[in-house]
């Protein structure tokens, strides 16, 4: 048996978050779907998985139906595929934040770095005047990065900031380009450089994940692999699993989705 894995994401006004969860719940469970989703007055983050006909349905409720009422009219989404059920269990967390920046004043909905997409990335990081930027964490970036790709070394998103007073200019570093997994960490973190005074700001849209299914292996600038959150651990080119389940999947994964 084959399940269909989606990664999702949408900044939108979510006031009413705290109510949206029950109904979340029993929407998944009704269609036989497990993984995290993340909800918080920014929006919806999160991984989940099923069968075809269970994951459709429930994408179909977040994206048309009265649940979120229209709000959701520009997910994010990316799919791919796994042998075994990635998740055990269905888990929908509140959150101040869909992903932890700490900086109150980064608004993803009113301004972000310029889109690119994954067939342009590769002209994009090779160009010398670029600053190439891996925005995720430590150890998922010593998995698999891009060739040349600067690594913040950070334990969590939240110390993204310091890194950038530590190490980038405005007035000497032009033009940045920066990737994560899905995408969701460049929508703040572009947003962040851009408040900051960063004149030219890029990044790779739908992530890795768009780039690993959309550019042939022997046209890729990747190295490695793509640490994924769920028990599949890593994705290759193609979105291939490439590493087998070795513990409960807690680990020294981060406590929140991308």
């Amino acid at each position: 048996m084959t399940y269909k894995v989606a990664a999702l994401y949408q900044f939108a006004a979510f006031p009413d978050f705290e109510a949206l969860r029950a109904p979340l719940i029993e929407l998944c469970a009704t269609h036989g779907i497990r993984g995290t989703l993340l909800l918080s007055p920014e929006g919806i983050n999160g991984t989940i998985a099923g069968l075809d006909e269970g994951i459709e349905a429930v994408i179909a409720e977040m994206t048309t139906g009265t649940l979120f009422g229209g709000r959701l009219d520009n997910l994010e989404l990316k799919y791919s595929g796994a042998t075994a059920m990635p998740f055990k269990r269905m888990k929908v967390r509140l959150k101040k934040e869909i992903v932890t920046l700490l900086q109150p004043q980064v608004d993803p909905t009113r301004q972000v770095g310029t889109y690119v997409a994954a067939e342009d990335w590769n002209a994009l990081i090779s160009d010398p005047d670029v600053v190439v930027l891996d925005t995720r964490n430590r150890f998922e970036v010593k998995m698999g990065t891009f060739e040349g790709a600067l690594d913040p070394e950070t334990r969590k998103f939240s110390q993204f900031p310091d890194f950038v007073s530590r190490t980038l200019d405005p007035d000497k570093n032009k033009k940045v380009a920066m990737f994560c997994t899905g995408g969701i960490r460049c929508e703040k973190a572009s947003s962040y450089l851009l408040s900051q005074g960063f004149a030219e700001v890029f990044h790779l849209k739908g992530g890795i994940l768009k780039y690993l299914e959309t550019i042939p292996a022997e046209e890729s600038l990747w190295q490695g692999e793509c640490f994924v959150f769920d028990e599949r651990v890593a994705l290759g080119h193609g979105l291939a699993e490439r590493a087998p389940i070795d513990e409960d999947g807690e680990g020294e994964t981060p406590k929140g989705m991308e």
